[in-house]
C-alpha cells in the first residue's frame, strides 16, 4: 500500500507523475478547486462583511464524492504532498485542501514545480516547503472583490439595463472596446497625397522640401508641385550603415496569447488548453513527459539547466557564430517571478521529433514556443541598410532599403517574422549624381480611423494597462461575448448596444472605480498583499467603503430605461410591441409578458447559395446554438450535407467537387486546387 499521497489539479497530470515516483507514492487529483465562497449572508457574498470580511466557503457542488474519497486517501498515507499548480490560484487550491482535509502540520508539504519532466518532479521534493498563506490571502481577497464587485453591480445591471453582469476586471475591458468604438465614430478622414519619383531599379518617396517635412493635402497642390519638377534628381547623400536586429525573449503568457492569435488564428481560450495540455503531459514513443514549463506566468528569466543545454544545441547544428545571449526584461513592475518563461522542457525534442504525437493544432503551438525560446538565446540578425536623398529643385526624395548580410536568430524564426525589407542598387558603380527618372506620380490616400481591437491587440492593451492577469485574459474576453456585450466581426471586437449602455451606466456612477488606474491600482495591492506588504483587511474596508455607498445611490437614482415600442401591438393580446434584448441581438415581443408570450419573427427566408451536391436541396447559411455560422442542405436531417466554409455555386475544374471560400482564395473543398477571388 503507497505511504504517500500527491494531491494535484488535473487527472492527465496525475497519471504522467504517478509514472515517475514509483509504488510508494499515490497520485490523485482535486479537479481544480474543491470550494468556493458560499452564496449566503449579506447580498448572497459569501463573506461576513461586520467580521472582518471573513469568508465563508463550501464544497463545490458536484465534489463532495470527491472529497471524501481525498479524505480517504489521506488517512491510508502516512505523509500528503500538495502539489497544486506554481502560481496564486494553486497555492489557494492547496491551502483548501489542507483546511477540508484537516492535515496537520507534521504530515503536509506543499511542493512545486515548472515542468512535468521526471528530473524536476524528482527534485521537487527535496524543496518541499509550508503553504504560503500571503499568496493565498491575494488569491482570496481578489475572489472577495470579485464576487462584491461582480454580485451587486450585475443585479444593478440586471435591473436597470438588462444586461447579464458586470465585473472589476471585465467591465474595464469592455470600457476600452466601447471608448475605442467612439474614437472611430468621431475620426473625420482627410485626403493627402504622395508623390514617387519612379527610377529603373526603385522608387523614392518625396520627403521634405528645403528639408523640412511636407504634407501634401489637395490635388491641386501635388500637381503645383510636379510642374516645378524634371525628370533629372541629384544625389544628395547616401548614408550606408549596419543595423542589428535582436531575437524577442522567450514567451509569457501574454505574449503568447498574442502571438498565437495572430500567427497561429488561435483564440486565447484555445491557446491555453492547448497549452495545458503540452505542459501536463503528452505520450511519446517511450514516455509521458510534459513538453513545455508552466505557461501561466509573466517571466521571461530561463533557468540555467535550460540555457547550458540549449548553448550546446546551438554551437552543435548552426555554429559557434550564431549564439546569442541571455534577453533580460526591463520591465520589473508586477512581474511574477516565481518560475521561468514558457519554453520546451527540453531542446532537444525538436518539434519535427515530437509531431508524430501531437494533433496538428499542439504541434503548431509546440513549434512556435519552441523556436521562440531557441531564437532568445542566439545572435542578432544583421542589416546593411542604405539610405539615398535625391534633389530636384529644392524638394527631397527618399528611398530605404536593406540587404540581410547574417540571419542570425532568423536562422530559426524567419517564418514568424515579416521581412518587407527593399532591396536598392549598388550606387556606388553609378558613374554619375544625376539620376533620370521615368516617371513622377502622384496617389491619393485617406487617412483610417483608429482600428478595432482584435483579441491580439486587446490582450496587449490589457497587459500594458495592468488590467487583470494574463491567466484571466481568455475568461473576461469570453464572458464579454457570452454576455452579450460585444461581437467579434472579421476578428474584430464591436460593442453592442447594450454593452455601450452597460459602460455608460456604469461610467455615470462608478467612473472612480471601474477605470483602468483604479483598476491597476487594486493589482498592485493584491500584488503588495502577496509579499506580506499589505493586510487583506484594509484593502477590502477601503475598497466597501468607498463601494457600497454609490451602489445603493445607483439603485436609487438610476433610470430603468424603458422599452423601446415598435408603435405595433400585439397580434395575441393587443398590448405594445416592445424591442428586447438578449445575448443573441435584439428580438421584438409583446410587452405583457410574461402573461402573453408573443415573440414576433422578422426573420427573412434564408437565401439560397447553390443546389446541395448530396440530394435535390438547398444550400443555406445556418447558425449553431452559439451563434456560429456554418452552412447545410434544406433537407436536413435526411441529408447531413454541412461545412464551415462557404460554398459557391461553381465546381472544381479538377475533380468536379464544390469550391469553398478560404479567406481571399477560392479552394476546391476536396483536392488542391485553388484560385484568388
Amino acid at each position: 500500500m503507497p505511504k504517500k499521497l500527491v494531491i494535484v489539479e488535473s487527472p492527465s497530470k496525475s497519471k504522467t507523475i504517478e509514472k515517475y515516483l514509483g509504488k510508494d507514492y499515490k497520485v490523485v487529483s482535486s479537479l481544480g478547486h474543491i470550494r468556493d465562497l458560499s452564496t449566503t449572508g449579506k447580498y448572497g457574498f459569501g463573506i461576513d462583511i461586520d467580521d472582518n470580511f471573513k469568508p465563508k466557503y463550501e464544497i463545490i457542488k458536484g465534489k463532495k464524492k470527491l472529497v471524501t474519497e481525498l479524505k480517504k486517501d489521506v488517512k491510508q498515507s502516512d505523509f500528503v504532498y500538495l502539489a497544486t499548480d506554481p502560481d496564486r490560484e494553486g497555492e489557494a487550491i492547496s491551502w483548501h485542501l489542507y483546511d477540508t482535509l484537516g492535515l496537520s502540520d507534521d504530515k503536509y508539504k506543499r511542493i512545486v514545480f515548472n515542468e512535468i519532466t521526471k528530473d524536476v518532479i524528482l527534485s521537487s521534493f527535496s524543496k518541499a516547503r509550508e503553504i504560503d498563506t500571503d499568496l493565498v490571502k491575494s488569491q482570496e481577497t481578489r475572489r472577495m472583490l470579485d464576487r462584491i464587485i461582480g454580485f451587486r453591480l450585475s443585479k444593478l445591471m440586471q435591473s436597470k439595463t438588462g444586461g447579464k453582469s458586470a465585473g472589476r476586471v471585465q467591465s474595464v475591458a469592455l470600457k476600452l472596446i466601447v471608448d475605442k468604438e467612439r474614437e472611430i465614430e468621431k475620426f473625420i478622414p482627410e485626403d493627402y497625397y504622395e508623390i514617387e519619383a519612379n527610377f529603373t531599379d526603385f522608387i523614392a518617396k518625396l520627403d521634405t522640401y528645403n528639408h523640412k517635412k511636407i504634407e501634401i493635402k489637395t490635388e491641386f497642390a501635388a500637381k503645383e508641385i510636379i510642374d516645378k519638377l524634371s525628370k533629372a534628381f541629384k544625389i544628395d547623400s547616401i548614408d550606408k550603415s549596419e543595423k542589428s536586429k535582436k531575437a524577442k525573449p522567450p514567451y509569457i503568457t501574454s505574449t503568447l496569447q498574442q502571438d498565437a492569435s495572430t500567427k497561429l488564428n488561435f483564440t486565447s481560450k484555445k491557446t491555453m488548453m492547448l497549452a495545458q495540455k503540452l505542459y501536463e503531459g503528452i505520450a511519446l514513443k517511450d514516455e509521458t513527459v510534459g513538453l513545455i514549463t508552466y505557461m501561466r506566468t509573466d517571466s521571461i528569466r530561463l533557468s540555467e539547466e535550460f540555457i547550458k543545454p540549449t548553448y550546446g544545441f546551438i554551437k552543435d547544428k548552426y555554429g559557434e557564430d550564431y549564439l546569442g545571449y541571455v534577453k533580460v526584461s526591463k520591465k520589473t513592475e508586477n512581474v511574477q517571478d516565481a518560475h521561468e518563461a514558457i519554453r520546451p522542457t527540453s531542446i532537444n525534442r525538436t518539434p519535427e521529433s515530437v509531431k508524430p504525437y501531437l494533433s496538428n493544432d499542439e504541434y503548431k503551438l509546440y513549434k512556435m514556443i519552441y523556436y521562440r525560446a531557441l531564437a532568445s538565446l542566439m545572435k542578432d540578425a544583421k542589416f546593411s541598410s542604405t539610405t539615398i536623398i535625391l534633389d530636384n529643385n529644392n524638394y527631397q526624395f527618399k528611398a530605404t532599403g536593406s540587404i540581410l548580410i547574417f540571419d542570425g536568430y532568423l536562422k530559426v524564426y524567419g517564418e514568424y517574422e515579416e521581412n518587407n525589407d527593399t532591396i536598392l542598387p549598388d550606387f556606388s558603380t553609378y558613374k554619375t549624381n544625376i539620376l533620370a527618372a521615368n516617371d513622377i506620380t502622384y496617389t491619393m490616400h485617406t487617412t483610417k480611423p483608429p482600428s478595432r481591437y482584435t483579441e491580439s491587440k486587446l490582450i496587449k492593451e490589457m497587459e500594458t494597462l495592468g488590467i487583470g492577469r494574463p491567466s484571466t485574459y481568455a475568461t473576461t474576453i469570453g464572458i464579454l461575448e457570452d454576455r452579450g456585450y460585444v461581437k467579434v466581426i472579421d476578428k474584430k471586437f464591436h460593442p453592442t448596444e447594450i454593452g455601450i449602455e452597460t459602460t455608460d451606466k456604469l461610467q455615470e456612477y462608478f467612473k472612480d472605480i471601474i477605470n483602468v488606474a483604479y483598476t491597476k491600482e487594486m493589482e498592485d495591492d493584491l500584488d503588495k498583499i502577496a509579499d506580506g506588504n499589505l493586510e487583506y483587511t484594509k484593502l477590502l474596508t477601503r475598497f466597501y467603503t468607498e463601494f457600497e455607498p454609490k451602489v445603493e445611490e445607483a439603485f436609487s437614482n438610476m433610470e430603468k430605461k424603458p422599452p423601446e415600442e415598435t408603435g405595433e401591438l400585439c397580434p395575441n393580446c393587443q398590448s405594445p410591441l416592445v424591442v428586447k434584448r438578449s445575448k443573441y441581438g435584439s428580438f421584438v415581443a409583446c410587452s405583457n409578458y410574461p402573461t402573453c408570450k408573443y415573440i414576433k419573427n422578422d426573420k427573412e427566408p434564408p437565401q439560397e447559395i447553390m443546389p446541395c451536391p448530396k440530394c435535390d436541396g438547398k444550400i443555406i447559411a445556418k447558425k449553431t446554438r452559439k451563434g456560429k455560422v456554418f452552412y447545410g442542405c434544406t433537407n436536413y436531417p435526411k441529408c447531413d450535407f454541412a461545412t464551415w466554409d462557404e460554398p459557391i455555386n461553381e465546381s472544381c475544374p479538377q475533380c468536379h467537387n464544390i469550391l469553398v471560400k478560404k479567406g481571399k482564395k477560392i479552394k476546391c473543398s476536396s483536392c488542391n486546387y485553388e484560385k484568388e477571388q
